[in-house]
């Protein structure tokens, strides 16, 4: 199986739980998520303040149901759990179709797909069907039922660390809070397992966090605030799985280093980057304006701009294989260019420096690269003037980053060049 093919296994393992901010379908994920990498899993209680939030209560639910007056359901939670509204309270009545009609949501203008909706901070309790199967209830009477429960309990999410030569830290964010919804937000999971297994002895520390959205994201800075200064980039998944190309969405800096990183590999893609705005992932978490890190976010296609977001049309068959291998590329280019980004100071800096007689020409001899190698190495010992990384350089010279970082090497071990 190619990379793809086995993120998208993992996808449609995942699917069938049912997630959400908090409760047993979040543990289920990781646990799952620990067979592929290890997991510390952290557990954090109700009531648990985390600036100005409140950890609220845990939600679990075993079953849910509409079935008419001789037992068959009409919506039925065992069937998708899209079918019940997040968090939804217990419910065990009997009613009639127009007492019903205001806890039922549909999408009348996508009348075979089910939405996907939450309640988590207002209770209340809810279904959610296809418009066709709405239409085709007759009147009279319905016996509803939800079994599920709201207490106090905790907040669940989980880290994986790759170690790297140096301390400060890269994270790579993605959602954990989505029930059945492939796409957003299992392809961006999938995406993160496996890009930490691709990692080998990096220069950075790679700090990998699946945690419910918003009041996850909020809930990990409160907890880790006085070890912020340690994270210099980051990069938020999600959506990355269907066929769209990809879409970088910059940090609230716009001039972090890792947007710099993704405008160059997106470069020679099609591929659309759009500014921050304080709407969307939990890169507004990570740019608020007191931690304001330079986090950005990969999307493919953006959120709510696919017909199939946030609504059962979001299953395993929309996310590609191919996709997915895409967005695991770029992100693994974007990390190899921010773990070898360095910016140099050139030693010998008062006209070109002879290369022949340090052996630099002669080793490009015979080489088909031979002319942009050289190319390279006079664009690194230009610009290296301890303002200009390797990054600035290929972007100025449109070089590769690759060419630009083997002329670097070269020329710091003839001693022409230091960090």
């Amino acid at each position: 199986m190619t990379p793809g093919e086995q993120m998208h296994a993992l996808v449609e393992r995942l699917y069938p739980l049912c997630r959400s901010i908090t409760g047993d379908g979040v543990r289920d994920t990781l646990k799952i998520l620990n067979e592929y990498i290890p997991l510390a899993v952290f557990e954090v209680p109700t009531g648990t303040s985390a600036f100005d939030w409140t950890v609220p209560q845990e939600w679990n639910i075993r079953d849910a149901y509409i079935a008419d007056t001789s037992g068959k359901r009409i919506v039925d939670f065992r069937e998708s759990n899209l079918h019940v509204v997040g968090y939804s309270t217990p419910v065990n009545a009997r009613m009639t179709l127009d007492e019903l009609r205001p806890h039922l949501h549909t999408l009348p203008e996508q009348p075979s797909l089910v939405p996907y909706r939450t309640s988590y901070y207002a209770p209340g309790w809810g279904f959610c069907l296809a418009q066709d199967v709405l239409d085709q209830m007759p009147d009279g009477e319905y016996d509803v039922r939800i079994d599920s429960t709201l207490d106090d309990g905790h907040l669940t999410y989980a880290e994986h660390v790759v170690p790297g030569q140096v301390t400060d830290e890269v994270i790579i964010s993605c959602h954990t809070c989505h029930p059945s919804l492939a796409n957003d937000n299992l392809a961006g999971i999938a995406v993160a397992a496996y890009l930490a297994r691709s990692l080998e002895k990096p220069w950075y520390t790679y700090r990998f966090l699946f945690m419910p959205g918003t009041i996850g994201a909020i809930t990990w800075l409160s907890r880790n605030a006085d070890r912020i200064d340690k994270v210099k980039h980051g990069l938020v998944l999600a959506c990355a799985g269907d066929s769209g190309h990809l879409t970088y969405k910059k940090s609230r800096r716009g001039n972090a280093e890792i947007d710099g990183v993704l405008r160059h590999v997106l470069r020679d893609r099609e591929h659309e980057i759009v500014d921050f705005s304080p709407y969307g992932y939990d890169e507004r978490q990570f740019c608020s304006p007191g931690f304001n890190l330079g986090v950005g976010s990969l999307s493919r296609t953006p959120y709510a701009r696919y017909p199939e977001y946030h609504t059962s049309g979001d299953n395993p068959d929309f996310v590609l294989p191919s996709a997915l291998d895409d967005t695991l590329t770029v992100c693994q280019e974007a990390l190899s260019i921010l773990d070898r980004n360095r910016t140099y100071v050139n030693l010998n800096p008062y006209g070109e420096p002879q290369l022949g007689k340090r052996g630099l020409y002669g080793s490009l001899g015979g080489r088909s690269d031979a002319k942009d190698a050289q190319l390279a190495m006079l664009w690194v010992l230009n610009q290296s003037d301890g303002e200009h990384s390797l990054l600035d350089i290929a972007e100025r010279s449109g070089l590769p980053f690759s060419s630009v970082v083997a002329a670097a090497d070269a020329l710091r071990d003839a001693e022409l060049l230091k960090v």
